[in-house]
């Protein structure tokens, strides 16, 4: 066993002690020896109930025969870090999380591993990290949070921002932002609609480092603590079998995640993580690929920002495995793929049935014959972009306005409710980006005020940042070249005309090719806003959006 290394022959003798002072009995050491990644904390809601399903997971694997040993991960709660500096902290941590997961399980030679993540940049960044310690590995997630319900209806994070936005123009009252306050976000979990924690979940599933039901049984289900015991006995026969995650992980498996993603109108943040998780077992993931399996690829999907069912609708009509299923009628999925159960794609979902065709579309019935992310690409974007094509009003698909530029999130957020931003305009905010950010801050408060303000279906918005998977409308991320590095964003000005157009996966800026040439000569790149600390060090390594905003050590 792996474990040998620090617990059995002369040699480890010292180390066995260090094993007497946790207490340790020596039929604990003889059985192999399990980590247990927790990221339980006290302030992310999707993670305050972690501690029952690290108990449960522990339960698990005792049962089976090994000796669980929890350690924690980190977590950044996105909703509260957003529209202010802590913004900058999410999505870096993605990278302190794969970092500090692989250190852990290097230093104390782990036989097999159960990852217990829920939100955003933790569930990949514990993927990445499970790539490349490459022992056997099984993913338990926390669950979805339910939907709340305000006037008869359910309602989720997205509405509550919302809220604010319809306060701003003066169409609710005080007393109507309480009460979503107090309803919108009822349970422990993740939050309840197909925002990024839940499409990061569902598609663990899909890659097959995760059992049935793990992105879509909520939170507060009995259910849950279930799915926990089960991780954690079938990580011991998955050491049995020597089934280890880059088995799983194949390329085959992320053009798999890519296709169900499709269906599920996941959040456009998958179009960073799938990449940099694909980047630890040398899978070249390139953003094009996206445009190519959308093609074929129906979306089947209108969950919550994009339509009104939830996470928990979702699992009661059958789960991502029903989902599977119905896009193997097509022939979409590569079905021979093994997973975690230690059965294949194909032997996992044989005789899944969609038991609501008004959450899950049959493949024959879908809400479009194309998927629920599209690239873009342009003089604007020369790289590419990247919007929720199932979440932006038919009305938006084409469109094309001036161009309304600020150069920081709070600029535009306070045009926006200051009512300077009308009908038709294309809002650009630019030096957002990995580098120029840093750290890609998501967009949800602009988005969020724009459809509250009754702006969703008449304004686009366009960022070389990020957008919460609870953003919806014409709202264009990832524009790569970023603005900081010189990027064609940041030589847009006000007015300019700007041509959005969905179906042909088109961006770009009405402006000749020798004015922007001009403009490039008088472009100077701005100081970094961040010198010190952590992100400073992320600014220096990372890459563009499109790449997945890797770090590489800069040469």
């Amino acid at each position: 066993m792996r474990s040998d290394a620090v617990k059995k022959g002369m040699q480890q003798a010292p180390h066995r002690s260090l094993f007497n002072a946790l207490g340790m009995t020596k039929e604990e050491l003889d059985r192999p020896l399990v980590g247990i990644v927790s990221s339980y904390n006290e302030i992310v809601p999707g993670h305050m109930n972690l501690d029952k399903i690290t108990e449960a997971v522990k339960m698990g694997v005792a049962m089976a025969g090994g000796t669980p040993i929890v350690f924690p991960a980190i977590a950044v709660c996105d909703g509260i870090a957003m529209g202010h500096i802590g913004m900058k902290y999410s999505l870096v941590t993605r990278d302190l999380i794969a970092d500090s997961t692989e250190a852990m399980a290097m230093a104390h030679q782990f036989d097999a591993l159960v990852m217990i993540p829920n939100c955003d940049k933790n569930v990949p960044g514990l993927l990445m990290a499970a790539a490349r310690i490459n022992v056997p590995t099984v993913f338990v997630s926390g669950g979805p949070m339910l939907a709340g319900h305000v006037h008869g209806e359910k309602r989720s994070l997205s509405s509550m921002f919302e809220a604010v936005g319809a306060y701003t123009a003066g169409t609710i009252t005080r007393e109507d932002v309480e009460e979503f306050e107090c309803k919108a976000c009822p349970t422990c979990g993740s939050c309840s609609g197909m925002y990024t924690a839940n499409s990061m979940n569902c598609l663990t599933e899909v890659l097959g480092m995760g059992l049935r039901g793990n992105g879509t049984i909520p939170a507060v289900y009995s259910e849950r603590l279930k799915l926990a015991k089960h991780a954690g006995m079938q990580v011991m026969e998955l050491l049995k079998k020597n089934i280890r995650p880059r088995d799983i992980m194949t390329k085959e498996a992320f053009l798999n995640a890519l296709t169900v993603d499709m269906a599920l109108g996941c959040s456009t943040n998958s179009m960073l993580h799938l990449p940099a998780i694909a980047h630890e077992v040398g899978f070249d993931f390139l953003p094009e690929l996206a445009n190519e399996i959308s093609a074929r690829t129906p979306n089947l999907c209108h969950l919550a920002p994009a339509g009104h069912t939830y996470i928990e609708d979702l699992n009661e009509a059958g789960g991502v495995y029903a989902v599977m299923n119905e896009l193997s009628k097509k022939d979409l999925l590569h079905l021979e793929c093994m997973t975690v159960t230690g059965k294949t794609v194909g032997e996992n979902i044989q005789g899944v049935r969609n038991k609501n065709p008004e959450v899950i579309r049959p493949v024959e019935n879908p809400y479009s014959q194309t998927g629920g992310i599209a690239v873009l690409k342009g003089n604007l974007a020369p790289d590419t972009a990247v919007v929720k094509r199932s979440a932006v009003c038919e009305e938006m698909m084409v469109h094309e306005g001036p161009a309304r530029v600020f150069d920081c999130e709070e600029d535009a957020i306070a045009a926006i409710k200051g009512g300077k931003i009308v009908a038709g305009d294309v809002v650009v905010i630019r030096y957002e980006g990995p580098k120029g950010g840093p750290g890609m801050r998501e967009m949800l408060n602009p988005t969020s005020a724009i459809a509250g303000m009754g702006l969703g279906s008449t304004v686009a918005l366009i960022t070389d940042g990020r957008f919460s998977g609870a953003s919806r409308g014409a709202s264009i991320g990832h524009v790569s070249p970023e603005a900081a590095v010189g990027g064609p964003i940041a030589l847009v000005e006000e007015g300019d005309l700007i041509r959005i157009n969905i179906p042909e996966n088109r961006l770009e800026l009405a402006v000749s090719p020798e004015v922007l040439e001009e403009r490039r000569k008088n472009w100077k790149p701005r100081k970094p806003n961040v010198t010190t600390g952590y992100l400073a060090r992320y600014a220096k390594m990372v890459t563009s959006a499109n790449r997945g905003a890797i770090l590489e050590i800069p040469d």
